[in-house]
């Protein structure tokens, strides 16, 4: 069996690297919408005993468009950012605001319930608190130990004395 042999280029891995940067770049630029859906930024961050969960939503109306949900150990916030009344796309060249619609799942804790998150939203930021969220580490617990040896004589001496 014969092997070919090439010759190396050491071009031809700038080459790809180059072309799949250029391809990046136009899907990024010129690429439609459906291309990158809305996904909101979030920042979680442990508050003593509790957990914060911070989404930007800016241009969102809470009110209408936003759930924050637990169910089944997950908490939930879901919701939609509509688009700008704008409706003349003639004239964009790059489009880089998101609309449409999103999830974010976050697990929890076991026995953490609805009870226990509650949410406030100003300047643009979601603010999930779940209370009570990290778990207290339990305090150590001194287990005795027995001394079978021990156990056994003394019932060995208490068979005598009661005469077995």
């Amino acid at each position: 069996m014969a092997l070919a042999v090439r010759g190396w280029d050491p071009f031809t891995g700038l080459n790809r690297r180059f072309d799949r940067d250029f391809d990046a770049l136009v899907r990024r630029s010129f690429g439609g919408r459906a291309a990158q859906p809305f996904v909101p930024a979030a920042d979680v961050v442990r508050d003593g005993s509790d957990v914060l969960i911070r989404l930007e939503l800016p241009g969102v109306d809470v009110d209408q468009d936003v759930d924050v949900e637990v169910s089944g150990g997950v908490l939930t916030i879901s919701g939609r950012r509509s688009e700008t009344s704008e409706q003349d796309d003639s004239g964009v060249l790059v489009r880089e605001i998101r609309s449409g619609s999103f999830q974010r799942r976050f697990n929890l804790p076991d026995g953490v319930t609805g009870e226990r998150v509650e949410a406030d939203y100003d300047r643009g930021v979601l603010q999930v608190r779940v209370r009570e969220a990290v778990p207290q580490a339990p305090s150590p617990t001194k287990v005795a130990i027995r001394d079978r040896s021990a156990e056994e004589s003394r019932e060995a001496e208490q068979a005598r004395e009661t005469g077995e």
